[in-house]
């Protein structure tokens, strides 16, 4: 059995397309929820779902004893959906090649610390860009600097506002962080 360990900060689109995408499958198992926010809908979701949920708060988070916690569930994959803060060393060094995160963006472009969600669309829109997309890529101790896995791009519209373009992002997310991560899977079998 393969064990996925989800971190999210918000409403939790991106879990709920993993979980909705791995639902049948019988050899990958959401381990845990990773989260930083107790308002956060992902919250719901996990418990919906009946899978662990693990709240951190800045301390914690930042503690030597995170990446012990995470060793526990045996993690094959560790996928950054929605997380909002930056993944210490610690983790990063522990589950070296085994954390993924998706940006908003095309990366290198409208990337690091501050550019997530709304801020990113916005910003996208502001330089006239006429395409947009998602990067899947893994972490290193930098902000979205570590290896590019894969893009997926559309297109911008000059009538397309930064609630339009999110509508498109989210759409790229949900049908290709799934299947992304049943291919990294499918290489640690």
């Amino acid at each position: 059995m393969r064990q996925l360990i989800l971190f999210a900060s918000g409403r939790g689109s991106n879990v709920a397309a993993i979980i909705d995408y791995f639902l049948a499958n019988e050899t990958v198992n959401i381990a845990l929820i990773v989260c930083n926010n107790p308002q956060a809908g992902v919250l719901e979701i996990a418990k919906q779902h009946n899978i662990p949920a693990l709240l951190v708060n800045k301390t914690h988070f930042l503690s030597a004893s995170l990446p012990e916690k995470l060793k526990t569930y045996n993690p094959s994959l560790i996928v950054l959906a929605g997380f909002l803060w930056k993944v210490p060393e610690t983790v990063v060094h522990a589950f070296s090649g085994k954390i993924i995160n998706i940006h908003p963006a095309l990366l290198p472009k409208y990337g690091g610390k501050g550019m997530y969600g709304e801020h990113v669309h916005k910003a996208v829109k502001a330089a006239g860009e006429k395409e947009t997309g998602i990067t899947i890529h893994f972490i290193d101790e930098h902000y979205d600097k570590g290896s590019i896995i894969l893009q997926a791009f559309c297109k911008i519209k000059e009538a397309d506002d930064p609630g339009m373009i999110a509508e498109k992002i989210h759409h790229l997310e949900h049908y290709y962080l799934p299947r992304t991560v049943e291919f990294l899977l499918s290489g640690k079998e």
